[in-house]
């Protein structure tokens, strides 16, 4: 399984045949390697509605009949736009064909900003875990540090993390660090930073904060094989 980063928040997932992506923030995302055309999901998990999460999920998931996975309010409205969606909610699993995904807490804002100065509201923030080829990723999204995480970590052994260390609008580095001693991830790489001026931030410092080997700063197209 070849998991890869692709800047800001998103990542995408290569196992048995099929393309996973989370969060697919590429029209707009300076710090992307890929274009819409380049990318040919069957799933997509968003993990909250932003529009740096939400991303380009609409037409791609039009154009190659993909399956969005969110929480259940961004699923219905997504569902509204001929989206073939599956909701959920926070704390619950569902096992899918190409692997088991559960949604956790994250703690940050929510809601669409449109173009009439209007906020849609589109369901709480979620991290997510994702578990296939007997390996389990987890995927953040935008939160603060929260002491449950040691809970996700125990509950959850965990190959992989994508952690936030932007600062701002999520956990900074020094938070972030510790939420990877919660978790016991046996990887961790950073995400969300740099996009914007407010989440200017290092990762190679955050990786130095980690223990020994767990680090690791992935440049834009480049993935881990797990």
């Amino acid at each position: 399984m070849k998991v890869f980063y692709h800047g800001h928040s998103f990542v995408k997932i290569e196992s048995q045949g099929k393309t996973i992506l989370i969060d697919p923030f590429i029209t707009g995302n300076t710090l992307t390697d890929l274009k819409v055309d380049d990318v040919k999901p069957d799933v997509i998990i968003v993990t909250h509605g932003h529009g740096d999460h939400l991303g380009d999920t609409v037409e791609l998931a039009k154009k190659h009949n993909a399956l969005v996975i969110s929480n259940f309010e961004l699923a219905t409205y997504l569902s509204w736009q001929d989206v073939h969606t599956h909701g959920m909610s926070i704390g619950g699993a569902y096992q899918f064909d190409f692997g088991k995904v559960k949604l956790t807490p994250a703690f940050h804002g929510t809601g669409l900003v449109t173009e009439n100065k209007e906020i849609i509201y589109l369901g709480m923030p979620a991290g997510v875990l994702i578990t296939l080829e007997g390996k389990t990723i987890y995927h953040a999204g935008d939160t603060g540090l929260f002491s449950d995480m040691k809970l996700i970590g125990d509950r959850h052994p965990i190959d992989l993390a994508f952690l936030p260390i932007g600062d701002n609008f999520t956990m900074g580095p020094e938070d972030a660090a510790y939420a990877a001693k919660l978790l016991c991830a046996k990887r961790v790489v950073p995400i969300h930073y740099n996009t914007f001026p407010p989440i200017k931030q290092d990762p190679h410092k955050f990786v130095e904060m980690l223990d020994s080997g767990v680090g690791q700063v992935l440049e834009a197209g480049e993935f881990i094989q797990i």
